[in-house]
């Protein structure tokens, strides 16, 4: 087993690489039709297993198109990480689309449309006294 300390420092080689990888290495056309970036990996206590989390940008087909290039390119990362990485032996690679960011934006978006309405609703409330006291000097 691998110390937690060495275990992050793995799981942010392999981040850094990949993330070169996506940028020049990999030459399927399906991982280019949405932008990618690698969120987060994840490697196993025993360093043999790798999830890497991408964040996809565009379209929901082009969100599939870009999972099913980069499951198809998973021999090539793991070749091309053996070569790069010097570790004992080389992880399998699990690549996972991350969501997180969306969801995180559909939350800011809410929070932002329920901030808004409240202050229309203190705006309308701050109206209606306007005009009682408005009344209250004219008798």
């Amino acid at each position: 087993m691998a110390t937690s300390r060495r275990v992050s420092r793995v799981a942010e080689l392999i981040k850094r690489e990949v993330s070169q990888m996506l940028l020049n290495g990999i030459k399927d056309d399906r991982v280019g039709t949405g932008m990618v970036s690698v969120t987060d990996v994840d490697v196993s206590g025993d360093l043999q297993h790798a999830k890497i989390y991408v964040s996809i940008y565009g379209t929901e087909e082009a969100k599939a198109e870009t999972m099913a290039g980069l499951k198809s390119a998973t021999g090539y990362v793991r070749s091309e990480l053996g070569a790069r990485v010097r570790l004992r032996r080389t992880p399998e690679v699990v690549f996972i689309e991350d969501r997180s960011i969306e969801r995180g934006n559909k939350v800011l978006s809410l929070l932002n449309q329920i901030q808004r309405e409240r202050q229309l609703e203190n705006q309308d409330e701050h109206e209606d006294n306007s005009t009682y006291e408005d009344d209250e000097f004219a008798q």
